[in-house]
């Protein structure tokens, strides 16, 4: 764990998101289970036992015993903490799902989750990164400065896709990839999409968020901003999505390993048909 202060008030996310949960998974869950079903296609494994974690776990877990790839799935909501609590190395496979994004020391979380998993075990993860939401951000920001003079955190910082080969690298994850996949979607209104955020239970949920309750007046301002400044042609606002995996495996001797400095047994310039020459 890290000794910054925290960013994120993890057991009020964990709270809202059981609260929303309902009988029928939301379309995010749907969509990310599909997507979580095709990239687990790529790996050429059966695993015996799983862990999931996710705010709607269930349904994702019945959509990987359906896929045929896994036996045994254990579901776990988010935690209330940055402390996982997880046995060591008792999963063929670990999969997290859009919950790294709110913990306050990633690698932490990283590191128990390689722990958790057995030699040569499989990592999976997505969460939500780069410019998620930044429509909405940019919103609030320019009503609060027009109405109040100043501001407070409404949208949660987002990493940057880049980092997180080195985070998995950092929790001693070996064959680290991760990728991007960005989507525009689009509302009526910026009111819609405000509502579909709370009936997610995805609403703010920073330690340093202002507990005043939003006037009408800062309320109108933000709306007013996003409907001029994000409206399409045809008058529906939109609203950007990126979505990070990530993949990373527990050290195994069986892995691919790179090869020493001065191994090679072709030289480049060879295999390029120019001269080499020594720098003076």
């Amino acid at each position: 764990m890290t000794g910054a202060p925290p960013l994120f008030d993890r057991a009020l996310g964990a709270v809202r998101t059981a609260r929303k949960r309902g009988a029928e998974p939301n379309i995010l869950t749907r969509t990310i289970a599909e997507e979580l079903l095709e990239r687990l296609a790529f790996v050429n494994r059966r695993f015996e036992r799983v862990l999931l974690i996710a705010a709607e776990p269930e349904a994702i877990a019945e959509r990987l015993k359906e896929g045929g790839q896994v036996k045994e799935v254990e579901t776990r909501g988010p935690s209330a903490s940055d402390d996982l609590k997880l046995p060591e190395a008792q999963y063929d496979a670990v999969f997290s799902i859009l919950d790294l994004q709110t913990f306050n020391d990633v690698p932490g979380a990283l590191i128990q989750m390689r722990r958790a998993l057995k030699p040569d075990g499989l990592l999976l993860a997505c969460l939500f990164a780069g410019d998620t939401l930044t429509e909405l951000r940019q919103s609030w920001l320019a009503a609060e400065a027009a109405v109040s003079g100043g501001v407070s955190p409404r949208v949660a910082p987002m990493i940057d896709v880049r980092e997180l080969g080195g985070l998995l690298q950092r929790a001693g994850l070996a064959l680290p990839v991760a990728d991007l996949d960005r989507t525009l979607v689009r509302y009526s209104d910026a009111v819609a999409l405000i509502h579909e955020i709370r009936e997610m239970g995805l609403s703010n949920n920073l330690v340093g968020r202002s507990k005043t309750p939003v006037s009408r007046r800062l309320m109108g301002a933000a709306i007013n901003h996003y409907q001029q400044n994000f409206t399409d042609a045809d008058g529906r606002i939109r609203a950007t999505v990126e979505v990070a995996w990530i993949t990373g495996w527990s050290p195994h001797e069986s892995q691919q390993q790179p090869l020493k400095p001065g191994s090679a047994k072709a030289r480049l310039a060879d295999a390029l048909k120019v001269e080499e020459k020594k720098l003076p």
